[in-house]
């Protein structure tokens, strides 16, 4: 039988039922405590009329309640959606129009506004995992075997910008993501005596993921926020006695700054980065900080979860490289013709494997064109991304083929910026130049009659912040290439 994404939580209960599972919030769950809290939760979405295949949409900031309602889901096979709590607005309601959620979990006044206008039911973020079972819920714990899902059935959407201007969301079955995460674990090699430190929103898969590879290695999850800047990041990592910190750029920068500022030892073994490229000169700071620390760098996608994983410190040898295609998967390199490119030579990057999810929602010609089957066969992914493979089979990523960036570990569209920017009254045209290796910030240009300041003051209200480009410069009029549309190579030339 294949396993479920509740088996990895009820397999860590047998083995390790005392043992800490997850800290947040000053609150310390046992690993037998975190699957029975899962099963409570089931039971009350259950007596709210959440059944196998609805969609429950989770807003909150990081929060015990987040880690035991993805469980609660896969005990009911239903679908969970976590959203970053800033998501807002024209994006908010584009999420909980195209999910159609059975029920919204949130403390947010705004997204329940949204959902009662919407007829979604609400339910409080402690309200759907704490207190005592009413007479209902206990009724409905007794039910839970028989919600069981199969391996293939949706397990979670994970809501991603896409070149539409609104997110788009990919589809992860139970086998697809149990896969990647074993696969995943079997690189980094997680122990039961480590201590995760998880300074990332559990709405970024990167950190949600962290409480899955806790399961399958009984390691403890400590749960911080996902702002943590200065002084603050270093005291978490010492209070938690943390072995292993997943990182974006920016958290690693941080802890170098504020290592190399106050001093002091950290137990920190590993440091994992996906996301966006960690500059070179930031893991020599944090080596010579912490000579005992090992690296292990990784690229991934969210269509795939992961794509390739370094070995540890194999960045010194390989300076670029990303790493090795996950155990069980193949990374291919492909020309305009779909044909295999030489060793070196860039191309597409396509990856094949169990890993590869089932594509995105209700987006069935974006997904073919994404996912195709070749010959019927297993699909693969198109990533849209382009780099080489050296003889060794190590992947090296070049830049993508679309406007996506990525923004303090998230994924941005330019397109989805330009729009919100659009909208705002008094704009009439609006370009973003997404960041490169000789700009680290995305630049936005508009024509109107705002200043800059007041079009990044309101697009904080329209969108979440971390989408906002730290810039904007307003100009007379786009330029134009010969199809009538914005050149943005002039605009870099120009302003950039």
């Amino acid at each position: 039988m294949t396993d479920l994404l509740h088996d990895l939580l009820d397999r860590a209960a047998a083995r390790l039922p005392d043992a800490p599972a997850l800290t947040c919030n000053e609150t310390t769950l046992t690993w037998a405590g975190l699957a029975e809290g899962s099963r409570r939760a089931a039971a009350r979405l259950r007596a709210r009329g959440v059944r196998r295949g609805d969609r429950v949409v989770v807003i909150a900031p990081n929060h015990p309640s987040v880690a035991l309602l993805t469980y609660a889901c896969s005990r009911l096979g239903a679908v969970f959606v976590v959203l970053h709590e800033q998501v807002r607005g024209p994006g908010l309601v584009h999420v909980l129009t195209d999910a159609e959620p059975t029920l919204l979990v949130t403390d947010a006044p705004a997204a329940r506004w949204e959902a009662a206008e919407l007829g979604i039911a609400v339910l409080g973020v402690d309200e759907a995992a704490g207190g005592d079972p009413t007479a209902e819920e206990v009724a409905a714990l007794a039910e839970l075997p028989g919600c069981r899902a199969l391996g293939v059935d949706p397990l979670c959407l994970i809501y991603t910008s896409g070149s539409t201007g609104m997110p788009k969301a990919v589809v992860s079955t139970h086998a697809q993501l149990v896969f990647a995460a074993r696969a995943i674990q079997s690189r980094l090699n997680y122990h039961a005596v480590d201590t995760v430190y998880i300074a990332l929103p559990l709405s970024f898969d990167y950190g949600l993921y962290q409480l899955f590879l806790g399961a399958l290695s009984g390691a403890h999850c400590w749960v911080g926020t996902s702002a943590e800047i200065g002084p603050g990041l270093l005291r978490n990592l010492r209070r938690s006695r943390a072995t292993v910190l997943p990182a974006v750029p920016s958290l690693a920068e941080n802890l170098a700054r504020m290592l190399a500022r106050y001093g002091g030892d950290l137990p920190l073994r590993l440091i994992t980065n996906t996301g966006a490229a960690m500059q070179p000169a930031t893991l020599a700071r944090l080596r010579e900080l912490l000579p005992d620390l090992k690296v292990q760098l990784m690229f991934g996608l969210t269509e795939c979860k992961r794509v390739a994983i370094m070995t540890p410190d194999e960045d010194l040898r390989r300076p670029g490289a990303c790493g090795l295609p996950l155990p069980g998967t193949e990374v291919l390199v492909l020309d305009d013709d779909g044909e295999p490119v030489a060793p070196g030579v860039i191309g597409e990057i396509v990856v094949r494997g169990p890993h590869v999810m089932s594509g995105y929602w209700r987006r069935p010609e974006l997904s073919q064109q994404r996912f195709p089957r070749r010959e019927g066969l297993f699909p693969q992914l198109n990533s849209g991304d382009y780099g080489w493979l050296d003889a060794d089979g190590y992947l090296y990523f070049s830049g993508r083929r679309d406007d996506l960036y990525k923004a303090h570990g998230f994924r941005v569209s330019a397109t989805e910026v330009e729009a919100a920017a659009c909208r705002l009254p008094g704009i009439e045209a609006a370009a973003v130049l997404p960041p490169t290796a000789q700009r680290a910030e995305p630049l936005l240009f508009v024509v109107g009659k705002l200043t800059g300041a007041e079009v990044l003051e309101r697009l904080r209200a329209e969108m979440e912040p971390y989408k906002v480009p730290p810039r904007c410069t307003v100009v007379e009029a786009m330029p134009l290439t010969g199809n009538g549309k914005t050149d943005r190579k002039a605009l870099a030339v120009t302003y950039g």
